[in-house]
């Protein structure tokens, strides 16, 4: 391994990637840890120690935005804008014949919708700066006294604020897309990657100090488990036969090849958990709105506090393990189109063996993928369980640092970018490599 390493340092060009990446990493973290304009630093430390339950309910968020957004720094927003406006784009492709097109067109059509992806990633950059600072202002986003995070609460300063925070989206969305063209691998992974890396180190921590070193080793055991199992379930993959027949163009013989198409038990990566716990957020987000509100809770909201705010009730537990797998299904079926491989596969005089062109054929590949599609959602609700079960087994916080859409990506994105780095090894230093 040691010497994989060595070789990777020896060739310059990958080299020059790789310190490049190393820092645009380093300044992003420095903006982490910043302080906005008009925030007082001492007020928001102060309500960190105050509250032991830190931003609770914002703890998903703030996992994404690597602490930055409890701290009210220039980076707090994080990498989420840019993913819910890139996962928004690719959800208008099923609803907008336009954006259709434009996935067809290649590169050129591939270029404009990463610039409406930028465009909706500032709007939504500034709703969220919008509803943070308002947060903060009153107190309610840490569960202070209003005006100990921003004691001036001028228009000026607001206004400052929600312009700084919305430049600190536009400068990560920045910084992603300098290492996906100079750097190594993709960009705005390995922010969300570098995110969620930086809490690990506190978390666990935190289960050593309040639980000892027997619940400690027990989490760690479960981390090298789980890694071992997500790399396994990733790699896997059901490979559907295609073979193409031979023609003849002027005096060659072209075609007769067979290759497959590479099914994924897990297409639709860590989204679906992501849409799980963002809708599951609401509940919480609206009871954290109408705190203020006086009068006896009504019906509504008392089955809220009772069934969905704690996080570790099995009503809850149930409901965000089968909306893991109903999204699943849906975040695949509009991913991936039966349709559309039987037609390119008829068009190019591609066939499975054994399965008729067109329809037959279409009708296989949908069977196929809703077979793949049940163990992959099963697995995706499992992990995204383990935090939950965490809390309630061996007592953990519920930011386990082994579950849920922290490991998923982390190990995703660690399996992408060392097959990148394998990819350029291969090209520059080939003999070296199969040493």
């Amino acid at each position: 391994m040691f010497s994989a390493i060595a070789r990777v340092f020896q060739t310059p060009d990958l080299r020059r990637k790789i310190w490049f990446t190393i820092g645009i990493i380093a300044i992003y973290r420095i903006g982490a840890f910043i302080p906005a304009p008009g925030v007082s630093y001492q007020g928001v430390q102060q309500c960190l120690v105050q509250n032991d339950q830190t931003g609770g309910l914002y703890n998903f968020v703030n996992m994404f935005s690597g602490g930055a957004m409890l701290q009210v720094s220039l980076f707090a927003l994080g990498i989420m804008p840019y993913i819910t406006a890139a996962i928004i784009v690719q959800l208008l492709r099923v609803v907008i014949p336009r954006f259709e097109a434009l996935q067809r067109e290649g590169a050129q059509g591939q270029a404009k919708l990463t610039q409406y992806t930028r465009y909706l990633t500032l709007a939504l950059g500034t709703l969220n700066a919008t509803v943070l600072v308002t947060m903060a202002r009153s107190g309610a986003l840490l569960n202070c006294e209003p005006g100990q995070i921003i004691p001036d609460d001028s228009l000026a300063v607001i206004l400052l604020l929600i312009l700084v925070l919305t430049t600190g989206v536009a400068m990560i969305m920045w910084l992603g897309e300098q290492i996906t063209e100079r750097g190594v691998g993709n960009g705005m992974s390995i922010l969300i990657f570098v995110a969620i890396a930086a809490g690990f180190p506190g978390s666990m921590q935190q289960i050593f100090l309040e639980q000892g070193w027997r619940t400690f080793t027990i989490v760690c055991i479960i981390g090298l488990c789980l890694i071992a199992a997500i790399v396994f379930v990733e790699q896997s993959q059901r490979r559907v036969p295609v073979q193409y027949a031979k023609k003849q163009v002027g005096r060659r013989t072209v075609g007769g090849t067979s290759t497959y198409i590479p099914i994924k038990v897990n297409m639709a990566g860590v989204i679906p958990v992501i849409f799980a716990s963002s809708i599951l957020m609401l509940p919480s987000v609206a009871m954290q709105f109408s705190e203020g509100q006086t009068g006896e809770p009504g019906f509504f909201t008392d089955l809220l506090q009772r069934y969905f705010l704690s996080g570790t009730h099995p009503v809850y537990m149930a409901t965000f393990f089968l909306m893991t797998i109903g999204f699943t299904y849906f975040y695949v079926t509009i991913t991936f189109n039966p349709n559309e491989v039987a037609e390119n596969m008829r068009k190019y005089g591609g066939f499975i063996p054994g399965i008729r062109a067109g329809k037959p054929t279409e009708s296989y590949l949908a069977y196929v993928i809703s077979r793949i599609t049940f163990p992959g959602a099963l697995y995706l609700g499992f992990i995204a369980m383990i935090p939950l079960v965490a809390f309630v087994l061996i007592g953990a916080n519920q930011d386990f640092p082994f579950g849920g859409t922290s490991i998923l990506i982390m190990v995703g994105v660690g399996l992408t970018t060392v097959k990148q780095i394998n990819a350029q090894m291969e090209q520059r230093n080939y003999e070296g490599l199969l040493r």
